[in-house]
């Protein structure tokens, strides 16, 4: 069973776990630079932790148009349902909020999962952070 999700804000009691989340996964795992994960945008997004046991190993964020993106999972809690539940329940705050449209930039890898989400791709393939990603997104 998928950890419990909250939805927070990147404040002074969240922002820490989503850091140390995020970290791992992009600066640590995928060698992106802090500057381009932590790219000022956090203060007015919505933010979601997923907990397992006591421990924030899942982290993601929306931005007020929509725009899933930082989602992360630790590695040793992948292939658990987590990374689904929160992006299920970044969609249910986007439709709670009104927002008729959900979209995300996936990385190349990871476009089966957000299929299997409901996302379809809308666009050609681009570069970030030296890594392939496509644009996809889900209407509400």
């Amino acid at each position: 069973m998928p950890g419990r999700a909250l939805i927070v804000a990147f404040d002074e009691r969240y922002g820490p776990e989503i850091r140390r989340i995020r970290h791992a996964v992009f600066t640590h795992e995928q060698g992106i630079g802090k500057d381009i994960d932590f790219d000022g945008q956090d203060p007015e997004a919505v933010h979601i932790l997923v907990r397992r046991g006591r421990r924030f190993v899942a982290t993601g964020r929306m931005l007020d148009d929509g725009h899933i993106g930082r989602l992360a999972v630790l590695k040793e809690h992948r292939g658990q349902g987590l990374g689904a539940k929160a992006v299920r329940v970044l969609v249910q705050e986007a439709r709670r909020l009104g927002i008729p449209r959900v979209s995300l930039g996936s990385q190349r890898h990871a476009v089966g999962f957000y299929e299997k989400l409901g996302f379809c791709e809308c666009g050609e393939p681009f570069m970030e952070a030296g890594i392939e990603h496509v644009e996809m997104e889900k209407a509400l």
